[in-house]
């Protein structure tokens, strides 16, 4: 039996992030229920640093996470982690009034006129847009790269990551906690549960009250681009709604109904119901005609009742600590929300 400081269930973003930052002084495993880590929702992201998108706990985490993608610490990573892209919020004619106060929470962000949005995006349609809002300083993010140098800090640090080793059992006996897993069975005063939509279950499966964690799925189809020399340097473009967003990536075009589907945790797919749906907004939208899908994908965005990621130990049971709940901003959070975890977490 393995005793350690902490056992991180979950070897995502989030469990890899807190995993690091603890490591430099503690002694700590990962556990991961997968042949490898990241292989759900942090494998299934758009990848975009939008730190004008989310509820107020959100918007915070994400800014002060800017410095950190922006200038990342020494050999944390051989490739940049940030890219700036930009993105453009559209708001549709037939809504023109949803966008009158949308500049009050955001920074950075500018109203732009229809010649401004056209020039930026030249596929959407004239007649479309009311009005837009655009930032010149998000972008994209290296979710591999972010991913691979929490890991790497983790291991530098002495940390140990195990995959394939779900926890087949987890008890509390004295002052510990106790993990049973096809690997061994780990001891430690602390678990941190960063197990994303498994969340509830890992708390079930130790006797500790969920605390409504809701997968809901994400689906996005791949498009090819013809006749846009340049469209890679397009922004990332979103409906004042949500309804659906577009983006450039890996030479083709993301684009997803931005659909929140409630679901049971699994190896999530993409929904062709709502991505046809999305597609079709998408087309209203612009002057594109969408004929095929070169590939399609789904993804689990998990959230807490209020919508706000869930952080801190339990309040009826010892030594079980929350990482959960991010609702789809687990990147573009994690480096802040690893610090505070982890500053928690040592108290």
């Amino acid at each position: 039996m393995s005793m350690l400081d902490f056992i991180v269930i979950g070897a995502g973003m989030a469990g890899a992030s807190v995993a690091a930052e603890l490591s430099a002084s503690a002694h700590v495993v990962l556990l991961e229920m997968e042949d490898r880590a990241g292989f759900h929702a942090t494998g299934r992201s758009a990848a975009a640093y939008e730190p004008n998108y989310g509820p107020p706990p959100v918007l915070a985490l994400a800014r002060a996470s800017g410095e950190f993608f922006f200038n990342p610490p020494l050999s944390f990573s051989d490739v940049p982690l940030f890219s700036k892209r930009g993105s453009l919020v559209v708001v549709p004619r037939a809504d023109d009034h949803s966008g009158h106060n949308f500049l009050s929470d955001t920074k950075g962000m500018r109203e732009v006129g229809i010649d401004e949005m056209l020039n930026l995006f030249p596929i959407l349609r004239p007649d479309y847009a009311a009005r837009g809002f655009y930032s010149p300083d998000t972008g994209d993010l290296d979710v591999n790269a972010i991913h691979q140098g929490f890991l790497r800090q983790f291991k530098k640090h002495g940390g140990k990551l195990l995959v394939s080793a779900a926890a087949k059992s987890i008890a509390r006996v004295s002052a510990n906690w106790q993990v049973t897993t096809a690997s061994g069975t780990f001891s430690a005063p602390t678990i941190i549960n960063a197990a994303g939509a498994w969340g509830d279950k890992v708390a079930q499966m130790a006797g500790v009250a969920p605390v409504g964690l809701q997968p809901k799925r994400r689906s996005v189809g791949i498009i090819p681009v013809d006749g846009y020399r340049d469209f890679m340097l397009w922004p990332l473009v979103i409906e004042v709604h949500e309804t659906w967003y577009a983006k450039p990536q890996s030479g083709k075009l993301l684009v997803s109904p931005a659909d929140e589907t409630p679901v049971e945790p699994h190896d999530a797919y993409a929904d062709d119901e709502a991505l046809a749906g999305g597609i079709d907004r998408f087309m209203q939208a612009t002057t594109v005609e969408v004929t095929r899908l070169e590939h399609s994908w789904g993804g689990l965005r998990t959230f807490a009742p209020d919508g706000s990621p869930v952080v801190g130990y339990d309040s009826t049971s010892p030594g079980f600590f929350w990482l959960v709940g991010q609702g789809g901003y687990g990147i573009q959070t994690a480096p802040a929300l690893a610090r505070l975890a982890a500053a928690l977490a040592a108290r």
